[in-house]
C-alpha cells in the first residue's frame, strides 16, 4: 500500500509526551529479585524506567495531550478522531478514548481504543492514515499510552525489569502533498505467537476470580527466548522491506525509530538496514519498554534534542504480542 492510493496524505503537525516522576533504577531491582545492574544493561540496555504511582492510563494520555497543546497551541475542538493505542485501558469499557475525551472536554471528536500491544502505535498510525486519506477527516490524534506497572509481576525477574509507564501522542493532519507525511506501511499479524507473550486472566476466557489471582494470571507472561527470535526477524524484515520497495538506500534514511523492547533487537534491525548506530533512535535506557508509547516517545525526545528536521526520512518499526509487527515510512513535517 502506498500513498498514491489515497486522495490525501497524513502528516504530523504536533506531538507531546508525559513520563511519571517516580524512577525505578536497576539498583531497585537488585533489591527485590535475583538480578544485577550489569545483567540488565547487558541483555536489555535498560538503566531505569518510570512508574505512575497514582492514576491510570488515561492520565498518562491526558498529560501527553496537554503537553502537545502547550507546545503547539492546538485547539482540541479541531481534532476529528482520537485513537488510543494501549493494552492497559482504564477498564474494558467504556474505552479509554472516551475517558480521555471527557477529561479534556473534547466534545467535537469521536474515538476508540486499538489493541495491538507493542505494535499499537504503528497500527494506529496506519488507521489514521486511512481515515485522513479518504478525505473524510482532517485531523486524527494518535496516542500511545500504557501503565505497564499494573500488569507487571514484580516477583518475576525475567519481566519486571523490562517495563515502564508513559504516554505520548502525535497529531496527523490532512495534506495534498503526496511527498509528505506517511508514505508507506507494512503490517503483519501471526496468531500462532499468542502462546509466547500474553496475559491469561481477566478476559472472557478466564474471567477474574480467586483462582486467576492466585495463579498470577493478571500479569504479563513472556517466553523471552521465543519472542526474541521472532522479534529480531520481524522488525528487521519490515524495516528492510520498506526501504526496498521505496528505493531507499542507507544514506537516504535519517533515522530508524524502533520499538524500545530490547537493545539487541534494535541492533539487529539496524544491521539488516545497513545503517550506522548514529541513525537509530534509542531511549530504552531512560524509560524501558513502555509498549505503545515507545515510538512516539522517541520522536518527541529526538525533536527536543534538535536532531529532527523537516524532510527527514524515518522508518518506524515495531513488534508485539499476537504476534503483531509492522513498519511505517514517514517523512518528518515539523520544524
Amino acid at each position: 500500500m502506498t500513498g498514491k492510493e489515497f486522495k490525501y496524505n497524513a502528516r504530523i503537525i504536533a506531538f507531546g509526551k508525559y513520563v511519571p516522576d517516580k524512577v525505578l533504577d536497576n539498583k531497585y531491582f537488585e533489591s527485590i529479585v535475583d538480578t544485577t545492574d550489569e545483567w540488565i544493561i547487558t541483555r536489555t540496555g535498560i538503566r531505569e524506567r518510570r512508574v505512575l504511582e497514582k492514576g491510570a492510563t488515561s492520565d498518562l494520555a491526558v498529560n501527553a495531550i496537554k503537553d502537545m497543546v502547550r507546545r503547539f497551541n492546538i485547539d482540541l475542538d479541531t481534532i476529528d478522531v482520537l485513537i488510543v493505542a494501549t493494552v492497559t485501558p482504564d477498564m474494558f469499557f467504556p474505552s479509554t478514548a472516551c475517558v480521555i475525551m471527557d477529561k479534556l472536554e473534547m466534545e467535537k471528536s469521536w474515538g476508540f481504543d486499538l489493541s495491538a500491544a507493542c505494535s499499537g502505535f504503528v497500527f494506529a498510525c496506519s488507521v489514521a492514515r486511512s481515515l485522513i486519506g479518504g478525505g473524510i477527516y482532517k485531523r486524527v490524534l494518535v496516542v500511545g499510552a500504557d501503565k505497564m506497572s499494573t500488569i507487571t509481576d514484580y516477583t518475576d525477574r525475567n519481566t519486571c525489569i523490562l517495563f515502564g509507564d508513559a504516554g505520548a501522542c502525535v497529531l496527523f493532519e490532512r495534506t495534498e502533498n503526496k511527498s509528505d507525511g506517511i508514505l508507506d506501511e507494512v503490517l503483519y499479524c501471526d496468531g500462532s505467537g499468542r502462546n509466547s507473550l500474553y496475559m491469561l486472566g481477566g478476559g472472557s476466557l478466564n474471567p477474574a476470580s480467586h483462582e486467576t489471582v492466585e495463579k498470577r494470571w493478571h500479569y504479563v507472561y513472556q517466553d523471552g527466548k521465543a519472542v526474541f527470535k521472532v522479534a529480531v526477524i520481524g522488525m528487521a524484515e519490515v524495516a528492510y522491506e520498506l526501504m526496498a520497495r521505496n528505493n531507499l538506500k542507507p544514506d537516504d534514511v535519517a533515522y530508524l525509530v524502533p520499538h524500545q523492547a530490547n537493545l539487541r533487537i534494535i541492533e539487529a534491525t539496524r544491521e539488516r538496514m545497513g545503517i550506522g548506530p548514529e541513525k537509530v533512535m534509542v531511549n530504552i535506557h531512560k524509560y524501558g519498554n513502555t509498549t505503545a508509547a515507545t515510538i512516539p516517545l522517541c520522536l518527541v525526545d529526538y525533536y527536543d534534542e534538535g536532531k529532527l528536521k523537516v524532510g527527514d526520512n524515518l522508518i518506524l518499526a515495531s513488534f508485539g504480542a499476537g504476534y503483531t509487527w509492522g513498519g511505517i515510512y514517514l517523512k518528518w513535517s515539523v520544524e
